[in-house]
């Protein structure tokens, strides 16, 4: 081993440089990815293309920009496509191969194609409507209904977006005063993070009662607005329960996001627009409704008027008909109602007479009946009067309560007593009483 032959390093690396300088004498045109993006304070720009195949790297190679190219290059990049040149981005840059001793093989960036970045989003895009299409996806928006005065409004957008200002000012500051709710849900409108956060914004508001999502966002390069085109956000409108209405970039500018939604509007002032115009539109119908009732309202009293004034002649005629009629119908009752009387009048004076008579007799027969009544009560008055019995020689005795004594088993021997003549009386002490019959003693 001490015997065999070798090179040195740097004689390797140059014969490398040599060999790469014959196989490589121009300059090509190379497409990859930007996976690293490392502008210098020094004016130059180190970056790393990849090639990706199913999701994973295949390919990488180290590149780098020179000062004296760096900021046209960018300049022209970024105002031909509207969108910062940097990391994830795909790109058709000229490069020429060389080889450093200490770096290796580096790609030298001389010149870039935008069309190409542009036209690589336009055939994603293309997929992405194929897919869409295939699935169902770009009518299910279409099936759904806007309420007829939609009220309760989110609007998904960033505060500071171009246009949301005057939508809002539109919208809520209308001369006709319609009052609708407007709620903001702030999402990022450009971005390789702005589908999702979109989508995250929508299935948030989604679940809760809004009338209609507004997606709004104001002009801005292709670039800026390709994060509309993207395939999970539009599955994510297409979706949603609730009615999406975008209003996005130009008038020029149509998204994915706008063929999937419900409706698509060219600007912010046009989405304020679509909205007022629905309460227009009812209030028009209000209005045709009120002059068609008025109408209605007015054919009918007419109609009732005349009716009412045929109704008031024929009762008129009826009632004076009636009247005539009833005038006769009382002229003989009058007649009749006289008659009665006079023949009534006659029987009752005769019948008066009979009654007095009868009455006069009944009335001495009844007379002469009391008087005999009277005079054998007064006899029976008298007979029974206690003075005329006492003047037979009896007498009244009463006990000390002075009721009269009717048995001398209310009289004990000391009561004292009283005793009633037809002529007097007197007071006497009891001595002794005996209930037996004592006709034939002297109890003195």
């Amino acid at each position: 081993m001490r015997g065999q032959e070798y090179i040195e390093l740097l004689e390797l690396q140059n014969l490398i440089k040599e060999s790469v300088a014959e196989a490589f004498p121009g300059r090509y045109w190379v497409k990859g990815e930007i996976s690293s993006w490392s502008p210098r304070a020094n004016g130059h720009c180190y970056l790393s293309l990849t090639q990706t195949r199913g999701g994973k790297s295949i390919a990488e190679s180290r590149a780098m920009i020179w000062k004296w190219h760096f900021p046209q290059l960018k300049q022209f990049f970024e105002q031909s496509t509207g969108q910062a040149l940097g990391a994830g981005i795909t790109v058709l840059v000229r490069v020429q191969v060389s080889f450093s001793e200490f770096y290796g093989v580096c790609l030298f960036i001389d010149d870039i194609d935008p069309a190409f970045t542009l036209g690589e989003k336009a055939l994603e895009r293309k997929k992405a409507i194929e897919k869409l299409t295939a699935a169902g996806y770009m009518d299910m928006q279409k099936e759904l209904a806007l309420p007829e005065l939609p009220y309760r409004l989110a609007v998904i957008t960033s505060k500071t977006a171009a246009g949301y200002g005057d939508f809002k000012n539109h919208l809520l500051n209308n001369p006709e005063g319609y009052a609708l709710r407007l709620d903001l849900v702030e999402a990022l409108m450009q971005g390789e993070q702005a589908p999702a956060s979109i989508i995250s914004a929508i299935m948030e508001v989604q679940e809760q009662p809004y009338d209609a999502i507004l997606i709004l966002r104001g002009g801005g390069s292709e670039l800026d607005l390709a994060c509309f085109d993207d395939y999970d956000l539009a599955v994510a409108i297409a979706t949603c329960p609730v009615p999406v209405v975008t209003a996005i970039g130009h008038d020029k500018d149509v998204h994915i996001a706008d063929m999937v939604a419900h409706q698509s509007v060219k600007t912010p002032t046009a989405m304020a627009d679509l909205f007022l115009e629905a309460y227009r539109e009812q209030d028009a119908k209000l209005d045709r409704l009120e002059e068609r009732t008025g109408n209605a309202v007015e054919r009918l009293v007419s109609r009732e008027e005349l009716k009412l004034k045929t109704l008031d002649s024929n009762i008129h005629r009826a009632i004076q008909r009636r009247v005539s009629a009833l005038e006769m119908m009382l002229q003989r009752s009058v007649g009749r109602i006289s008659r009665g009387l006079l023949q009534k009048y006659a029987l009752a004076a005769k019948l008066k007479d009979s009654a007095a008579h009868r009455v006069q007799f009944a009335a001495s027969a009844r007379i002469g009946q009391a008087v005999s009544s009277i005079a054998l009560k007064e006899a029976r008055i008298k007979a029974t009067d206690p003075r005329s019995i006492l003047a037979l020689g009896y007498v009244l005795v009463t006990g000390k309560d002075n009721k009269v004594l009717k048995t001398v088993k209310k009289v004990a021997s000391g009561d004292r007593i009283g005793v009633r003549f037809t002529d007097g009386s007197l007071t006497a002490k009891v001595d002794q009483v005996w209930e037996e019959d004592i006709k034939k003693s002297n109890i003195a």
